[in-house]
């Protein structure tokens, strides 16, 4: 299990594009479509909706590995991906630093990849995005850190620069993984 995570902006979901698109077609590489109780607006993460009814179902049923709860949202990883990392596959998911031990505790082997971005350029990104005022990015930032709390495999990956730079660096923690 690889778990991208790293603070709004930083371009999580612009690095596992990318390297999704490399690893098209691959047997033993799959990539996370998030279960998010947020209706999808085609701008942001592909992703599928629940609603927070049919999520709290869904997962007293079982059907997720991971959840967690971020931004007044709930979030969770599909339960069928645990059985492809048990089986050999590598799989790599949006993830939340807070939300790690959960992860550890599901799957057997992590790789945590902690995407950051200089301020400025995560400022940008948010503004572009426009889901937040200017007064809550500015809040969101201040509030934000690149920190990660426990004993995890970390790999750390700058995105402040040209995507395809920070996303050949997840290609090769993805390729690492497969050897």
């Amino acid at each position: 299990m690889i778990v991208v995570v790293g603070p709004s902006g930083a371009g999580k979901d612009s690095l596992i594009g990318y390297a999704k698109a490399a690893f098209s077609g691959h047997p033993n590489v799959r990539f996370v479509r998030r279960v998010i109780t947020r209706p999808c607006d085609g701008t942001t993460e592909d992703h599928a909706s629940m609603t927070p009814e049919a999520f709290a179902a869904a997962k007293a049923a079982g059907g997720f590995a991971v959840t967690w709860a971020a931004h007044g949202l709930e979030y969770g990883i599909p339960e069928e991906h645990r059985a492809f990392v048990a089986s050999g596959g590598v799989t790599i998911a949006n993830g939340s630093r807070p939300a790690l031990p959960l992860f550890d505790k599901a799957f057997a082997a992590m790789t945590v990849v902690n995407v950051t971005a200089r301020p400025e350029i995560r400022a940008e990104r948010l503004q572009a995005r426009g889901r937040e005022s200017r007064e809550d990015i500015l809040e969101r930032l201040a509030r934000s850190t690149t920190a990660i709390h426990g004993n995890f495999d970390v790999v750390n990956i700058d995105n402040s620069g040209a995507l395809e730079d920070a996303g050949e660096a997840l290609v090769r923690v993805i390729r690492d993984s497969l050897a």
